[in-house]
């Protein structure tokens, strides 16, 4: 498949019927796989497309690569569903997951009974398998970090952590949580966070305060363009596990660091096959080191970054 029929194969997934819509989006994920010298196998891509086949024509899509060992030789995927949807209960019963009584277990249904939700969302590595489910609340309902820290399930850090929060200016509300089932850790998306949050002197304190050590000048950089932060827990520690700066963007190439030489591939690729690409490129801290991602958007709607990428309230016009 060429460049331009993998695009068309992508954005004409709207308006096809759910198995059109699973046999697109697998030929696109094969062709990105590919080129990224991923292993893609339909045995293990195919089952989680044809369960939540259904949402696949009115999904938002996107793709996502990164740096680090950990990453290399993976690509994800990650899509809306609709509320009508269980996913945690299709990804149990159709083995994607392990059933657990751990809280990791409990956390989406105890956000679904006390928070307003717009959507979920499937994110899962072409190699590794389903990894997490999102939780998108309603717009204009924000909820109180305070909120969500008592949920029974929510790691005790995020409550711990509403101090941090407020000395680093990140905000005391957010939009957007996802939970990674195989880690067992919970990203949580912050909304309408001041310029000063994104400034260097912030970064480092913040880095510092959580022991990971001085920012690179690189990712001081893209903490200055960013325009949304997201931190990750677990339930084995009360600390910020990491931090991640988010910035939008036509073409990564043009942002002022350099590009590990994977996702600059994969870059050319998306821009050489698509007429109008849409790109987050994210720099993560963690006890273990910085680390870079991509996500581009294969399936966009206007509301895309609120959906997929950020909370409300801290999303600006991406291009």
């Amino acid at each position: 498949m060429d460049h331009k029929s993998e695009n068309t194969a992508v954005t004409e997934i709207a308006g096809m019927n759910p198995s059109e819509s699973v046999s697109g989006l697998y030929s696109a994920i094969e062709e990105s796989a590919r080129l990224l010298e991923v292993p893609c196998s339909p045995g293990k891509v195919l089952p989680i497309l044809t369960v939540y086949g259904e949402a696949l024509p009115d999904a938002v899509v996107a793709f996502r690569v990164a740096t680090g060992e950990r990453h290399a030789g993976e690509l994800d995927c990650r899509f809306s569903i609709p509320l009508d949807v269980d996913p945690y209960g299709l990804a149990v019963s159709n083995g994607f997951i392990a059933d657990t009584d751990h809280p990791a277990g409990t956390l989406l249904s105890d956000i679904r009974d006390r928070c307003p939700l717009d959507c979920y969302g499937i994110d899962f590595g072409v190699v590794g398998g389903l990894k997490k489910i999102w939780a998108v609340l309603r717009r204009g309902h924000l909820q109180e970090v305070s909120r969500l820290a008592a949920l029974p399930s929510m790691p005790r850090g995020l409550g711990e952590s509403v101090d941090f929060f407020a000395r680093h200016r990140l905000g005391d509300k957010a939009g957007l949580l996802g939970i990674d089932y195989r880690s067992r850790t919970v990203n949580v998306y912050f909304g309408e966070q001041p310029a000063e949050c994104f400034e260097p002197e912030t970064v480092r304190s913040m880095l510092d305060e959580l022991g990971q050590g001085e920012p690179s000048e690189q990712m001081l950089t893209l903490a200055r363009r960013a325009f949304g932060i997201y931190v990750t827990l677990n339930w084995d520690s009360p600390k910020l596990e990491r931090i991640c700066f988010a910035v939008a963007t036509a073409d990564p190439t043009e942002l002022p660091v350099p590009l590990d030489p994977r996702i600059e591939r994969f870059v050319s690729h998306i821009r050489n096959s698509n007429t109008d690409p849409k790109f987050v490129y994210a720099v993560a801290s963690s006890p273990q080191g910085e680390y870079y991602k991509l996500q581009s958007y294969h399936r966009w709607q206007p509301r895309v970054l609120d959906m997929m990428q950020l909370a409300d309230g801290a999303v600006k016009d991406p291009v």
